[in-house]
């Protein structure tokens, strides 16, 4: 699903994300509420972000990628948590491109996006390479999200990538 975004859009950067688990429900842009198996999931766009949350039969996750006043929280560049029988995952890679490269990439991600079913991405008024942009699935067991963050002013997306599941045993 494609939309674009009531607001404006402000001059973030992508240093100014900040990562958080475990946060309650932010308020939203745009929402999209998905069913993958057991899994209950909605992506959530927020005004320079996203969240996500996650519930299944054993608990819930949420996780926030944001621009977020007062965080002492940077974007990490990798996570790897374990939290009663859940695993979490996260990891994140900033790339830098040139003008028109990031023209390209940015309507590559928006068409990826915008056809899915598991989709969602909404564009900043004024910019059509300004969005945020998140795709779930589920995948051996595990839920699986990737979400992008375009900041066409410094030519910079920030490409994160998450997956959660049930901590399996190991034997003996």
């Amino acid at each position: 699903m494609l939309t674009t975004l009531n607001t404006a859009y402000t001059d973030t950067r992508a240093a100014d994300l900040a990562w958080a688990l475990g946060r309650e429900p932010l308020p939203a842009l745009a929402t999209l509420d998905i069913e993958l198996a057991d899994a209950k999931l909605q992506l959530r766009l927020l005004g320079a972000s996203h969240q996500v949350l996650l519930e299944e039969d054993r608990g819930t996750c949420s996780e926030t990628v944001a621009c977020i006043a007062g965080s002492s929280s940077p974007l990490p560049l990798g996570v790897a948590k374990r939290a009663g029988d859940w695993e979490y995952e996260f990891a994140a890679r900033v790339e830098t491109l040139s003008r028109g490269s990031f023209a390209g990439r940015a309507q590559e991600l928006l068409a990826l996006v915008a056809d899915h079913p598991n989709g969602l991405a909404g564009v900043f008024p004024g910019s059509p390479h300004a969005f945020t942009a998140m795709l779930a699935q589920r995948h051996e067991g595990q839920v699986h999200w990737r979400t992008w963050h375009a900041y066409p002013q410094e030519g910079q997306l920030v490409a994160t990538r998450t997956k959660v599941g049930v901590r399996v045993p190991v034997p003996l």
